[in-house]
C-alpha cells in the first residue's frame, strides 16, 4: 500500500468510501462489481438473477460462464485453483458425471453429499480450499521447506499489503457493499503456481527438508563437524523455568502453614472471649478480622509456586534466522491506543511509535497500528510528522544500537553516552540527531498549540476537504497508511516497518465499548491488512525500553514444545518520572514482582492491559491444541479383578460400518461449522478467511481495493451486531477493566500465559504521581473489579465447566474481583481505635499471659511472612511498606467509592463516566505534580479518619493523665491501635499538606465538621456501653 496515497474514510452501513489526497479533491470510488476472468481475460458477467457469476462455490476463483462451460465439457471439470469438481449450475447443460446431481441450485444444497465413497476426498478438498486459500507462488529459495516453515501456506509471512497507489481508485467502491458475492477474495494471475507444484513436488520438498534437519538419509560422523555444535544449540529449548531456591521458598511455605494454625487458635480465643461491656465493638472487630483472614488466604496461596524464567535469544536466532535462508521469525502486529490528545500528549504517543519502529526485529515483520478513538486531527498530523522523523531516527538507532529507542528518554538520560561507543562519527551524528529531535518537538508543539482553538467551521484538510472526524461522536471510519511498501524507506534507503492510522466509525445510538471496542477494531483491521499470528498491545505512554522485548516473547510463543499452548506473554509494568520514595506506591512492585511470579507457577499471570504479546488464535476464541491422550489400560477377561472390557469398546471395534457413520456425522458437523464462521466473526469474507490461517499471512489473491474496502467494513459501528465479539472473541466487554476479563476467558479455555521479566525492563510508561490522579486511577480499577464480580463472568461462579481453570488460578481471579469490598471492614477497623479512646472501651478483654502468646505469635508470623517474601522476590522493605500504606489509603477512599458506584450501577442503573488518566506532566518543576493539589471527594474519608484518630489520641492521653497511673496500662493497646492507622495514612497527610503546608479550606471544613459531629453524637449516644436503669444511687458527698 502506498504510504502517500491518502486518507481512506468511509461507512459500510451508509455505502460511502472516499480517498482524501493531500492536495486534491476527494474522489468517490467506483464499484468493484466488474471482475475479470482469470482464463480468458473477459468480464465474468452476471447470472439470470442479476448476481455476479460464480463458477466455484468453494474458493470463488473468477471464471466466466463460457470458460466454465468449456472446462466442464472439454476439460478436467475441476476448478483451476482449489481442484474441486465443478458442479452444474442453474441453466447449464448436463455433462458426464452429473447423473447423481439433481436439477437444483447447488448453492442451496452444497452440504448434501450423496456419494459416500468420495466423502473423505470432498471434505479434504473443501478444507484445502478454506485453509490453503491464497497460497502464493513458491520461490526457489524456500522450496525445500514445508509450508509451515517456508511460509508457503499464504503469502510471505511478513503480511505486506501492497496497494499500488490509488490509480485503482475508480474500482474501489461497490454499490452493494452489504452484499457478499464471492465467499473468498479473487486471485491474481500467477497464483496457480502453488497448485502446479504442490502435487508433484511436495514429497521431494519434504524429503529435502528432512534431509537438512538430519531426520532422513545415511548417518554421518558428526563428532568432528564444527557446525554441529551450533545446530545442537539451535535445537535446545528457547527458555526454561528457574525455580526459587529451596532455602528461600521452603521456610516461606512453612511460615504460611504456621500462620494458618495460629489464625485458627486466635479466632477461637476471640470468639470464645467476648467483651460484654462493649459487645458491639467486639462483634464488629471480629467480623472485620475474619474478612481480613479470608482476603489474606485468597492473596497468599496463589503465591505458593513462584518461579523465574530464562530466555535464550541466541538459540532463537540460530533456529529462525539462519544465514543465507529466509528469516522465519513470526510477524507481529503492534497496537497503540489513544483517545484524548490533551490528556495523552501527541509527543508521548510519538515517542512510543518511534520506539516501535526502531526495535530490534525484522522490519518486514512489524506492523504498527495506531487507534485514535477520539478522531483527532491533532493525533493525525502528529503521526504524519512522526513518520517523517522516523526516516532519520530509525537508522540512527540501529547503526549505534542505542537504548532506549524513544528519543525523549534517550536524550534525557544522565549517563555517559560515549561509553562503549567506538565509532568516531557517533558524537557528531548524535548532536545532529538531537537537533533534529528538538525541531521535531517544535513542530509537534505547534500542532498542539494550533489545535487549542477549534475553527467554527471545523478542521479543514490541506486539499480543502473537511476533516471527517470534526464530530467525534458521529464520523466515518478512517484509515491512513503513513509507512508502507511504497514510500516506507528511511534516509539510507532501507525499508521501514508499516505504520497505519485507524479511527473506527462512530454513530449515535451504537454501543462502542470504549477501549475494548477500539482494540477489537484493531484486531479486525490488522487481520485484513497484515494478519500477523502475534499481537503486542501498548498504551500510548508505554514505550519500548528494551529493543529485544518482542524477541524475548518469541522465545515462549515460538517454542516448538510448549509454545502452542501459550495464549500471551505478559511483561511487568515499569515507570519513569516517579519520586524517589514512591510516596503513593505507583511502581506497584509487590504486585508485579511477587504476585505475578507466583501466578506464573500455576497457569500464568493475569493480563494487565499493556505490555502483552498475544497469540491471535487465542483472542479468536479457539481452544489450545490438545496433546496426545494417554492410552487406556485394557485387560483381558481372564482376570476378573481388573474388570471386563466395556461393551461400548467392543461394539466400535467390531462394527466398522458404525464407525464410518460416526465419522460422517463428524464431517458434517465440521462443514456446518464453516457456515457458522460468519455468525461468529462477522460478515467479512476476507476477515473470516484470515481467521483460518494459524500461521498468519494475507491471501495474495486479494486485490488492494478489496482489502481497503473490507478494512473500512470491519471497523464500522454495526459490524459486531449479532456476533460473538466482546462476549467470546477479542477483548471482552462488560467492565472498564477489560483486561482482567479477557485473560480470564482465555485461562478458562485451558490456555496458559507466561510472565517474562528480562533484566532490562521491556517497556516503561508514566504513572500519576499526584494524589488525586492516583486515587482516581485506583477508583477506575476497583470499579471494574466490582463490575466483574456482579457480571456473568464472575470467577466465583463462571468457568467450572470443563475444569480447565486451575484451582489456585481461580483463587487469584476471585481476589481481583472482591478486593474492593475489603474497604468496608477496613474503614470500620480504622475508626475503631478512635472509638475505643473516646469511650474508654476496647475490642478485647483483659488477656492472660497464655492468651497473649496468641497475639505475639500472630504478629511474629505476619512479619516473618513479609520478610521471607521479600527475601525470595528481591523487593525492598521500603517498597513493601509503601504498598501497605497505600493499601489502607486506597481502601478507605477509592475502593469504598468503587463499591458504592458499582452497587448504584447494578441496583439503580446509574452509570459512571470513564476518565482517562492524564499522561501530561508539569515540565516547569521536577515532580511538581507530586505537590500540587486537585480537589476530589475521594479525599474526604481518609481525612476524616485521620482527624478522628488524632482527636482520639489526644482525648485518651488527657483522660489517662487525669485518672492516674492505673489508666496507662489499658491505654497502650488503644494507642498502638490508633498509631497503626495514623502511620498508614501518613503519606496521605503529606499529600494534603503539600510542599507549602497549605491545605484547601474545603477539605479542612468538611473533615472537621464530620469528625466533630461524629464525636459529639458518639459521646451523647454511647451505644456500645451497657446502660443501668433507674436513678443514680451514688452519694454526692454533700449533706443534701
Amino acid at each position: 500500500m502506498e504510504a502517500s496515497a491518502g486518507l481512506v474514510a468511509g461507512s459500510h452501513n451508509r455505502n460511502e468510501l472516499v480517498v482524501i489526497h493531500n492536495h486534491e479533491e476527494p474522489k468517490p470510488l467506483k464499484n468493484l462489481d466488474a471482475q475479470v476472468c482469470e482464463i480468458c481475460g473477459d468480464e465474468i458477467g452476471l447470472t439470470v438473477d442479476g448476481d455476479l457469476f460464480v463458477a466455484c462455490n468453494e474458493c470463488g476463483f473468477p471464471v466466466c460462464r463460457p470458460c466454465y462451460e468449456y472446462e466442464r465439457r472439454e476439460g478436467t471439470q475441476v476448478c483451476p485453483q482449489c481442484k474441486t469438481r465443478y458442479k452444474r449450475l442453474k441453466g447449464s447443460p448436463r455433462v458426464e458425471g452429473d447423473e447423481d446431481e439433481e436439477d437444483i441450485d447447488d448453492i442451496e444444497h452444497e452440504f448434501n453429499i450423496e456419494d459416500e465413497k468420495n466423502k473423505e476426498k470432498h471434505v479434504a478438498d473443501m478444507l484445502h480450499g478454506k485453509m490453503s486459500y491464497g497460497r502464493g507462488p513458491d520461490s526457489d529459495e524456500n522450496s525445500q521447506f514445508p509450508p509451515v516453515i517456508a511460509g508457503g501456506r499464504s503469502r510471505p509471512v511478513s503480511g505486506e499489503f501492497p496497494v499500488g497507489g490509488y490509480g485503482h481508485g475508480d474500482q474501489m467502491l461497490s454499490s452493494s457493499l452489504h452484499k457478499r458475492v464471492h465467499p473468498y477474495p479473487v486471485s491474481e494471475p500467477g497464483s496457480a503456481r502453488w497448485d502446479e507444484k504442490k502435487e508433484g513436488g511436495w514429497k521431494d520438498r519434504m524429503d529435502d527438508w528432512k534431509m537438512q534437519q538430519g531426520n532422513l538419509g545415511p548417518e554421518t560422523d558428526d563428532a568432528n563437524d564444527p557446525d554441529m555444535a551450533m545446530v545442537d544449540e539451535a535445537r535446545q529449548p528457547l527458555s526454561r523455568k528457574v525455580p526459587i531456591a529451596s532455602s528461600k521458598i521452603n521456610p516461606y511455605r512453612m511460615v504460611i502453614v504456621a500462620r494458618l494454625v495460629i489464625l485458627a487458635f486466635f479466632f477461637r480465643y476471640r470468639i470464645l472471649n467476648p467483651v460484654h461491656d462493649a459487645i458491639g465493638l467486639w462483634l464488629i472487630s471480629v467480623i472485620c478480622e475474619i474478612w481480613f483472614a479470608i482476603s489474606w488466604i485468597l492473596d497468599q496461596f496463589p503465591k505458593w509456586f513462584p518461579i523465574d524464567r530464562e530466555t535464550y535469544l541466541d538459540r532463537l536466532s540460530f533456529r529462525y534466522e539462519r544465514e543465507g535462508e529466509p528469516n522465519m521469525l513470526a510477524p507481529v502486529d503492534i497496537f497503540v491506543s489513544t483517545v484524548d490528545p490533551l490528556k495523552e500528549p501527541p509527543l508521548v504517543t510519538a515517542n512510543t511509535v518511534l520506539s516501535i519502529l526502531a526495535m530490534d526485529y525484522p522490519v518486514d515483520k512489524i506492523s504498527c497500528y495506531i487507534s485514535d478513538d477520539g478522531a483527532s486531527i491533532i493525533t493525525f498530523d502528529a503521526l504524519a510528522e512522526t513518520a517523517e522523523f522516523a526516516r532519520k531516527w530509525v537508522p540512527f538507532c540501529k547503526k549505534f544500537a542505542i537504548e532506549p529507542r524513544a528519543p525523549e528518554m534517550y536524550f534525557t538520560l544522565k549517563v555517559d553516552y560515549l561509553k562503549d561507543k567506538v565509532q568516531p562519527t557517533f558524537v557528531k551524528e548524535r548532536r545532529a540527531m538531537k537537533r533534529e529531535y528538538e525541531e521535531f518537538k517544535v513542530r509537534i508543539n505547534a500542532i498542539v498549540a494550533r489545535a487549542s482553538k477549534i475553527p467554527p467551521e471545523g478542521w479543514i484538510m490541506p486539499d480543502g476537504t473537511p476533516w471527517p472526524g470534526n464530530n467525534t461522536r458521529d464520523h466515518p471510519g478512517m484509515i491512513q497508511v503513513f509507512l508502507g511498501q511504497s514510500g516506507g524507506h528511511d534516509a539510507e534507503g532501507n525499508e521501514l516497518p508499516r505504520l497505519v492510522y485507524v479511527s473506527r466509525e462512530k454513530r449515535p445510538g451504537f454501543q462502542h465499548h470504549k477501549k475494548a471496542g477500539a482494540m477489537n477494531a484493531l484486531v479486525r483491521v490488522s487481520g485484513v491488512l497484515t494478519n500477523a499470528p502475534f499481537m503486542l498491545n501498548l498504551d500510548c505512554d508505554h514505550y519500548i525500553n528494551n529493543s529485544k522485548a518482542v524477541r524475548e516473547s518469541m522465545c515462549f510463543l515460538m517454542d516448538p514444545q510448549t509454545g502452542r499452548k501459550v495464549c500471551y506473554v505478559q511483561f511487568p509494568q515499569r515507570f519513569d518520572g516517579i519520586d524517589r520514595h514512591d510516596r503513593y506506591a505507583n511502581r506497584n512492585t509487590v504486585f508485579f514482582d511477587i504476585n505475578m511470579r507466583g501466578l506464573d507457577g500455576i497457569q500464568g499471570p493475569v493480563y494487565v492491559g499493556t505490555g502483552c504479546v498475544f497469540r491471535r488464535q487465542a483472542l479468536y476464541g479457539y481452544e489450545p491444541p490438545k496433546g496426545p491422550k494417554r492410552p487406556k489400560m485394557v485387560s483381558c477377561d481372564c482376570c476378573p479383578c481388573f474388570g471386563r472390557r466395556k461393551k461400548k469398546y467392543s461394539k466400535h471395534s467390531a462394527n466398522g460400518e458404525n464407525a464410518n457413520l460416526g465419522g460422517m456425522d463428524d464431517d458434517k458437523e465440521l462443514l456446518m461449522s464453516q457456515m457458522n464462521f460468519e455468525k461468529k466473526f462477522g460478515q467479512s469474507a476476507i476477515f473470516v478467511t484470515s481467521t483460518l490461517m494459524e500461521q498468519g499471512g494475507v491471501p495474495p489473491s486479494s486485490s488492494p481495493a478489496s482489502l481497503l474496502k473490507e478494512a473500512i467494513h470491519v471497523i464500522s459501528c454495526g459490524y459486531e451486531d449479532k456476533t460473538e465479539w466482546g462476549t467470546e472473541l477479542g477483548w471482552i466487554y462488560g467492565s472498564i477493566t477489560e483486561d482482567i476479563l479477557t485473560g480470564f476467558k482465555m485461562h478458562c479455555r485451558g490456555w496458559r500465559s507466561i510472565y517474562c521479566m528480562p533484566k532490562r525492563a521491556a517497556f516503561k510508561g508514566s504513572a500519576p504521581i499526584n494524589l488525586s490522579d492516583r486515587l482516581n486511577q485506583v477508583l477506575r480499577w476497583a470499579l471494574g473489579s466490582v463490575e466483574i464480580f456482579f457480571s456473568r463472568h464472575s470467577p466465583v461462579w463462571y468457568g467450572y465447566k470443563g475444569g480447565k481453570l486451575r484451582f489456585l488460578e481461580r483463587f487469584a481471579y476471585v481476589n481481583t474481583t472482591i478486593y474492593p469490598f475489603t474497604s468496608i471492614p477496613l474503614l470500620a477497623y480504622c475508626v475503631l481505635p478512635a472509638i475505643c479512646l473516646l469511650t474508654d472501651k476496647f475490642i478485647m478483654p483483659e488477656i492472660s499471659t497464655f492468651a497473649s502468646l496468641f497475639f505475639i505469635a500472630l504478629f511474629v508470623s505476619i512479619f516473618t511472612t513479609g520478610i521471607l517474601e521479600l527475601r525470595w522476590s528481591g523487593v525492598s522493605i521500603e517498597e513493601w511498606w509503601r504498598n501497605e500504606q497505600f493499601w489502607v489509603i486506597g481502601g478507605i477512599s477509592a475502593h469504598l467509592f468503587a463499591v458504592v458506584q458499582g452497587l448504584l450501577k447494578i441496583l439503580a442503573g446509574i452509570d459512571t463516566n470513564f476518565t482517562v488518566t492524564s499522561k501530561a506532566t508539569d515540565e516547569d518543576e521536577e515532580f511538581g505534580e507530586l505537590y500540587s493539589f486537585k480537589w476530589t471527594t475521594l479525599l474526604i474519608p481518609p481525612t476524616t479518619v485521620l482527624i478522628i484518630n488524632l482527636v482520639g489520641v489526644v482525648a485518651g492521653i488527657s483522660d489517662a493523665i487525669n485518672n492516674g497511673y492505673q489508666s496507662w496500662g489499658p491505654l497502650f493497646g488503644k494507642l498502638f491501635f490508633a498509631f497503626w492507622v495514623i502511620l498508614h495514612l501518613y503519606p496521605f497527610l503529606k499529600g494534603l499538606m503539600g510542599r507549602q503546608n497549605r491545605t484547601p479550606t474545603i477539605v479542612v471544613i468538611w473533615s472537621i465538621l464530620l469528625a466533630s459531629i461524629f464525636s459529639l453524637l458518639w459521646v451523647r449516644i454511647d451505644p456500645f456501653v451497657m446502660k443501668t436503669k433507674g436513678p443514680a444511687t451514688t452519694k454526692c458527698g454533700i449533706n443534701c
